[in-house]
């Protein structure tokens, strides 16, 4: 890694108009639109009334893979999203154009066996009235990266780990993702070919292509808006996870929530093959709004 040239990355402004088609594109790879008959459902696919789900922000004004770039000298094979979060600071709106500019903010070294993370953060604001809407920041794994430090120094203070959950959540969702799930996505924001074609998705050690980490964090969203929130995206403030292992498009997520009294923790896992694909996610909502 070059680390003075990604310490100094930042991605050139960029500026995106997106229309109700997207939102309701968006609103499709979560799986929105399942039960025709379901108005709930209907409300983040169907022009009438329509709602933005809050995780499509993420899609906007993405950067694209720059750690692929070779002057970053980042070994790109072994590049894996950790971490995300995003701040909603106020309610998506269903069409509109944004600005947003994506930038470094730490480099932590954790050793030559280890490997490096990268944080980065984005914001993303409305060109019409100048609102922020959105601030999303992400923790990349650079597995190939570490020990370019002389001396590792300490890692940053860390808040209190949470507490174990219950055995048995206050309550949970199953929400089927679409086969073609990663296809829909992929139009969205990452065209990436590991989440479309079965060759690049083998090299990487998967019998076939996997969903996007970040479509998984959109039908967290989806879960979290169902049990928590009627369905308001707008009473939606926060959102942070940890991703643990992949989805395969056609699973089902099973989402399991904790409820505290500022906030709601949960995990996701897939039940066909017990295992966690979402740990230490963490909600917080907004009081009922009129």
């Amino acid at each position: 890694m070059d680390v003075a040239f990604v310490r100094n990355w930042a991605s050139p402004e960029l500026t995106q108009t997106y229309t109700e088609k997207d939102t309701m594109l968006y609103g499709l790879s979560m799986g929105y639109g399942a039960d025709p008959l379901d108005p709930e459902q209907l409300a983040f696919v169907y022009e009438s009334g329509l709602r933005a789900v809050p995780t499509m922000a993420t899609t906007l004004c993405h950067p694209g893979f720059w750690m692929g770039d070779p002057r970053t000298g980042i070994d790109a094979k072994k590049v894996v999203h950790g971490e995300h979060l995003m701040r909603f600071h106020a309610p998506l709106p269903t069409s509109g154009t944004v600005r947003g500019t994506t930038h470094v903010t730490e480099i932590i070294d954790k050793g030559a066996d280890k490997g490096a993370i990268v944080l980065t953060k984005r914001e993303i604001v409305d060109v019409a009235s100048g609102t922020l809407l959105a601030t999303i920041e992400q923790a990349t794994m650079c597995r190939g990266d570490g020990g370019f430090s002389d001396s590792i120094p300490a890692a940053p203070a860390k808040p209190a780990a949470p507490q174990p959950a219950p055995a048995v959540p206050d309550a949970q969702c199953d929400i089927p993702t679409l086969p073609q799930a990663a296809l829909l996505y992929r139009l969205t924001a990452d065209p990436n070919s590991l989440h479309a074609d079965p060759k690049v998705a083998a090299d990487a050690g998967f019998d076939r292509p996997i969903l996007h980490g970040l479509c998984t964090y959109g039908i967290a969203a989806r879960a979290i808006l169902q049990l928590c929130c009627d369905n308001r995206p707008e009473r939606l403030a926060r959102l942070s996870v940890r991703f643990t292992a992949p989805v395969f498009p056609g699973e089902t997520i099973r989402t399991e929530i904790w409820c505290d009294p500022h906030q709601v923790r949960f995990r996701c896992t897939i039940p066909q093959r017990g295992v966690a694909v979402i740990s230490n996610g963490i909600a917080e909502l907004r009081l009922a709004l009129p």
